[in-house]
């Protein structure tokens, strides 16, 4: 299945036009992205490990996707939760908490909305899909910049903010 996104200016406006996933972008054209977050009472995260027939295999990561044309960053938000760990995120305990263009390479085509959930999670109730995570698991900020440090937590561009998410979430 055609997997389409909405073609957004660089502030983040919907231009009217869709883009077909896997097709080159022109410059200046822009897609959503999405991170997610999930915080619980303890300041662990919920981390997933991606499966290894996708690209980073095997390599640790938030929860986050592209959003499909007509969907919003919320709604992008909840889908890749109960997409990926089978959890539903009630919406009231998430905010975004950032968004920009997360690199300034000209080829870089997304535009970042990272969320912040606070909200408890069973481990025991995560449905892993096999087609995008294969493990689960509650790390606190340290372990997470360890494994950065360990190169087994993705570290694209779209982890700059990395270090800016956990002050802002400190201080909150």
């Amino acid at each position: 299945m055609v997997e389409l996104w909405d073609i957004l200016d660089k502030n983040g406006n919907v231009t009217g036009r869709v883009h077909e996933r896997g097709k080159p972008m022109n410059k200046g054209e822009f897609h959503l992205e999405v991170y997610v977050w999930i915080e619980n009472d303890n300041g662990e995260y919920l981390i997933s490990q991606r499966s290894p027939n996708k690209t980073f295999p095997n390599m640790w990561e938030c929860t986050g996707g592209n959003a499909v044309a007509g969907d919003d960053s919320l709604t992008t938000a909840l889908k890749e939760a109960k997409e990926e760990l089978g959890i539903i995120l009630e919406p009231q305990n998430g905010r975004m908490i950032q968004h920009h263009l997360p690199c300034s390479d000209v080829e870089c085509h997304g535009l970042a909305d990272v969320w912040l959930f606070r909200q408890n999670v069973d481990i025991s109730s995560v449905i892993l899909d096999p087609d995008e995570t294969c493990n689960a698991m509650w790390a606190s900020r340290d372990e997470i910049n360890r494994m950065i440090d360990e190169g087994t937590f993705t570290t694209w561009e779209q982890y700059t903010y990395i270090d800016e998410l956990f002050e802002e979430i400190k201080m909150d």
